[in-house]
C-alpha cells in the first residue's frame, strides 16, 4: 500500500466512479471494500470505502454522504504519451461530464481531470522561451489538448 493516496469523498455513488475509472485505465482495479457497521452514518452493510489502483496509483473512495463537493481546486492529471492516449481519455472520462479549457474537464461524478500530453511538458520545459510561449499561448486556445497543433506552434508554423 502506498504510504500518501488521494481519498475520493462521494455522496453514495462511489461503487459507479470506480467501477467507471477502472474501465477506462489499464492495470486497474478495485483492491478492497470496507463496509458501514452498525451505528454508521452508513446504512449497515452499505459500501463506505473502496481502495482502489489505476494503473498502478492507489486511491480510496469514499460514501461519506452530501456535506461535499469536489471542485477544479483538486484534480487528477493523467499524462499520454500519444493523441489517441489523450483522445481516449478525453472522451471517456468526458462522457456526461463537461469539457473545460486547457485540456481540463469534469467527469460525470464531478471529478475534474486535466489530460495532459507529456510532449506539451516537453515544450513548456525548454530554454527556448518563445517557442516554450506559443506553444503555452497555443494550449490556451484548446478544449482537448492537439499535440501536433502544439508542437506547430511551438515551431512556430502557422
Amino acid at each position: 500500500m502506498q504510504q500518501i493516496s488521494t481519498c475520493l469523498w462521494f455522496d453514495d455513488n462511489a461503487e459507479q466512479a470506480v467501477a467507471f475509472y477502472t474501465g477506462i485505465f489499464p492495470h486497474s482495479g478495485i483492491l478492497e471494500t470496507k463496509f458501514y457497521l452498525e451505528g454508521g452514518p452508513g446504512p449497515a452493510g452499505s459500501v463506505l470505502t473502496l481502495r482502489f489502483s489505476l494503473n498502478g496509483t492507489e486511491y480510496l473512495a469514499l460514501n461519506g454522504g452530501p456535506h461535499f463537493q469536489f471542485s477544479p481546486a483538486m484534480s487528477l492529471v493523467a499524462y499520454c504519451d500519444t493523441q489517441d492516449e489523450v483522445d481516449h481519455l478525453w472522451h471517456r472520462l468526458g462522457e456526461g461530464g463537461k469539457e473545460d479549457r486547457c485540456g481540463w474537464l469534469t467527469d460525470r461524478f464531478g471529478v475534474s481531470w486535466q489530460i495532459v500530453p507529456r510532449p506539451l511538458l516537453a515544450m513548456l520545459n525548454t530554454d527556448d522561451v518563445k517557442a516554450s510561449q506559443r506553444a503555452f499561448a497555443a494550449m490556451m486556445t484548446m478544449r482537448r489538448l492537439d499535440i501536433a497543433a502544439l508542437q506547430r506552434a511551438y515551431r512556430g508554423e502557422a
